[in-house]
């Protein structure tokens, strides 16, 4: 009995250490965090002792801060990079001359081994930025997934809630948005085909007009749970809301994506899908109120159009989530909510009145074009901070070094962590 009961506890403790399954309402691609480096071995008689004291510590506490839980880090992590930034920034000036003689190294959070290191200041301030993106992503999901179970079983989220989701989502959007434009531009080929593909273009183009579809989604959130939104504007935005999953799914065509990184295309798939469920449903509705048979008819086709693309959509969700990393169904929210319940029940008063007509098939047409209407939302605007007055310092600058300065300096390394 001892052994039984040893084994059952040993397997007890065993099945604890399982990482808990997390849940998504937004989409956070595989976070990449800053690892070690040795900035001193390399900089060494190029940037004064005070310099590299500066920009050491500064890295050393990004790295710090991203070696523990991130999401309860969000804010101290976020500090850590905008005060290291400006430094950071003195390594792309061409005038320095040290764009390509620092190995920077980061590594994937989910897929330990995954590291990358490129000697290229470059290199750093993209995953610098990106990093500020994702942890932007990260914070929209915290608001939005409760952490208090019995509010996640209810599916509530404020409206509060979802107005600061979308200004994370545009802030997002706007820090990847940079990236493309403003630093990828400065980056040699050879650094650019050595980067990881969570940073190649199309990957970055796509996870930002993603956030512009989800801020769409959260809008449409609003706007049904409105009484002064009318139809045409739910309409509207469900089908702005389309365009931009269709969007983002065409900038992952062209991207070389492993099994790890298919997750994204997963969960584009889904809400792609629930968005022309929304649509269709809306604009059903919209053609209901024509006066002529058929648009009674079409309207009836939009419909069940609906009910078919909720249906599919609930089998996307499914696989994006079993999908590696395993992540939990989520609950219906927002829009969705309330279009779960509302499609099923107009479809099938469609089937009552035109069910005949349909089984007959005496009304053979095709299903209406959704209309396409330009899209509302934008990436915030963002610009990199001045860069800082260190580097314009005399004390930046190497000094011409005694003999025992210099030994001082060997000895000051060795004992530097």
């Amino acid at each position: 009995m001892g052994c039984a009961a040893s084994s059952s506890s040993s397997l007890h403790r065993r099945r604890r250490k399982r990482p808990p399954v997390s849940e998504v309402a937004v989409f956070v691609p595989s976070l990449r965090v800053p690892l070690p480096v040795d900035l001193a071995r390399h900089l060494r008689g190029l940037v004064s002792r005070h310099a590299l004291d500066t920009v050491s510590a500064a890295r050393a506490r990004v790295v710090s801060s991203a070696s523990e839980n991130v999401s309860s880090n969000v804010l101290e992590l976020r500090r850590s990079l905008e005060e290291y930034l400006p430094l950071l920034l003195g390594f792309t000036k061409k005038e320095f001359r040290l764009e390509f003689l620092v190995e920077f190294k980061w590594r994937d959070v989910v897929v330990q081994k995954k590291e990358t290191c490129i000697a290229s200041a470059w290199y750093e301030l993209l995953s610098v930025v990106h990093m500020m993106a994702m942890m932007a992503l990260l914070e929209a999901n915290l608001v939005i997934v409760h952490s208090d179970s019995v509010v996640v079983c209810e599916s509530e989220v404020s409206e509060d809630c979802k107005k600061t989701a979308i200004d994370l989502l545009l802030m997002a959007s706007g820090y990847l948005e940079f990236c493309v434009r403003h630093i990828l531009v400065h980056m040699p080929l050879g650094v650019k085909k050595n980067l990881p593909g969570e940073l190649q273009e199309g990957v970055l183009e796509a996870i930002a007009t993603q956030a512009l579809g989800q801020g769409t989604e959260m809008q449409l959130g609003l706007a049904v749970e409105s009484q002064k939104a009318t139809l045409s504007v739910k309409r509207r935005l469900a089908c702005e809301q389309v365009s931009y999953f269709a969007q983002a799914h065409y900038c992952l065509s062209g991207c070389d994506i492993n099994e790890h990184e298919k997750k994204i295309l997963l969960f584009i798939k889904w809400k792609y899908l629930e968005a022309k469920a929304a649509a269709y449903y809306f604009h059903g509705q919209m053609l209901d109120k024509g006066s002529a048979p058929s648009d009674h008819i079409s309207a009836a086709y939009c419909i069940l159009a609906a009910e078919e693309l909720l249906i599919d959509s609930k089998r996307a969700c499914l696989c994006f989530c079993l999908a590696a990393p395993v992540t939990r169904v989520p609950p219906a929210w927002g829009a969705m909510k309330h279009l779960h319940q509302k499609i099923p029940e107009l479809a099938s008063k469609k089937c009552q009145t035109y069910g005949y007509l349909f089984e007959e098939d005496k009304v053979p047409q095709p299903l209406p074009d959704l209309p396409e209407f330009q899209l509302s939302l934008r990436p915030d605007d963002y610009e990199l901070p001045d860069i800082d007055a260190m580097w314009d310092a005399e004390t930046c600058q190497p000094q011409v070094q005694t003999l025992k300065a210099h030994l001082e300096d060997e000895v000051y390394e060795n004992e530097m962590p």
